[in-house]
């Protein structure tokens, strides 16, 4: 029996909510860690002034790694 597709605007959503989650999604669990630990370090480290742009990496990297696992 076929496992369902991943589909990438769910990892992209995901990773928007919790950095790391949408790789974890995706099955890339070195990913999901680093993206849990990175982006409240840049968000508490920065102020909150470079915290959003981990939180957009995380989700664009989610997606494109489910897209190119499809």
């Amino acid at each position: 029996m076929a496992s369902r597709p991943k589909d990438p605007g769910i990892a992209a959503v995901l990773s928007v909510v919790i950095p790391g989650i949408g790789q974890f999604y995706a099955g890339k669990w070195g990913w999901g860690i680093f993206w849990l630990i990175v982006t409240p370090g840049f968000w508490i480290g920065s102020g909150g002034l470079i915290g959003w742009v981990c939180h957009v990496a995380s989700a664009i990297q989610a997606h494109n790694q489910v897209r190119d696992n499809a």
